[in-house]
């Protein structure tokens, strides 16, 4: 339940109006900064390898657990086989609370706690991202498996 709930947090503060201002107004050089905490297992730009954790160029529209070589966990693995795009929102709920969000990840980073912090993140991300500007911020509402039922007559 408590997963739950956290899950459910992190999704109605990434798609909150104010959030979505923080992430598009991210700076990606405060968010160069903020990556200094993630260089000693993450690895960017051109010539990246994977490291502890895997190399990150390119994953703003990635799939996730999706690059070549390296040792994803079972969570990870189980995430991006639903398809699941790192986007504004999902990165956004990610680096809030990795643990809490994909629960059983290997990261063992406890999270950006601050929205700012998250949105310069983001920024960073983007620019090692050539097709940022072609990848939804947020994934697309889905459809609902059943039409809902017509209203009574009055």
């Amino acid at each position: 339940m408590k997963k739950f709930v956290l899950a459910a947090l992190a999704g109605l503060l990434v798609t909150s109006p104010v959030f979505a201002q923080d992430v598009a107004a991210g700076d990606a050089k405060t968010g160069e900064t903020l990556f200094k905490r993630c260089a000693s297992c993450h690895a960017i730009g051109e010539g990246a390898k994977n490291r502890v954790g895997p190399q990150l160029t390119g994953v703003y529209g990635r799939v996730s657990g999706s690059v070549p070589d390296y040792s994803y966990s079972d969570a990870m693995k189980q995430h991006g086989a639903t398809g699941a795009v790192w986007n504004d929102a999902e990165l956004a709920a990610f680096l809030a609370n990795p643990k809490g969000y994909i629960p059983g990840t290997k990261m063992a980073f406890p999270g950006l706690k601050k929205p700012e912090e998250q949105a310069n993140m983001i920024a960073y991300l983007k620019t090692f991202s050539p097709d940022a500007a072609a990848v939804p911020a947020a994934a697309p509402a889905a459809a609902p498996a059943v039409a809902p039922a017509p209203a009574p007559a009055p």
